[in-house]
């Protein structure tokens, strides 16, 4: 049986505030992206107990060129969410949980003093990298 995910859905997952398509078109995306929502964004959010916005997940060649995102980001491949409770305070206490709850991830970074937190999933390949960035 294929996982659905219970809070988080593709349209949100591809989401993009560019005016360029943004829809994945290699099924090993979609695969991605469903893993990372079992994995992380769904256990995270049930621990959490609120809604937690995507502002990034997904991106397409163009998207990651427009907004200037790095060459081999994962997001390219639906390995990765950029992602807000709304407030660097609470992001803080989102960021804390993982650590506290001993998720597995590729990367999790505090962005810009908890501006968002971006968070990595690949499967069979986690580092449990813990990053902060200015």
């Amino acid at each position: 049986m294929t996982y659905i995910p219970k809070h988080f859905t593709l349209s949100e997952m591809t989401a993009t505030n560019t005016a360029l398509k943004n829809i994945p078109t290699e099924f090993s995306v979609i695969c991605n992206l469903i893993t990372l929502c079992e994995k992380v964004l769904d256990p995270i959010r049930n621990i959490y107990g609120s809604p937690i916005k995507v502002n990034s997940g997904y991106r397409c060649k163009a998207v990651n060129a427009c907004i200037k995102g790095a060459e081999k980001s994962q997001h390219l491949y639906g390995q990765a969410a950029d992602i807000t409770c709304g407030s660097p305070e609470l992001n803080k206490k989102l960021f804390d949980l993982f650590i506290a709850h001993k998720f597995s991830f590729d990367q999790l970074i505090d962005e810009k003093g908890y501006t968002w937190i971006h968070v990595s999933y690949s499967e069979g390949k986690n580092r449990n990298q813990v990053l902060h960035l200015k």
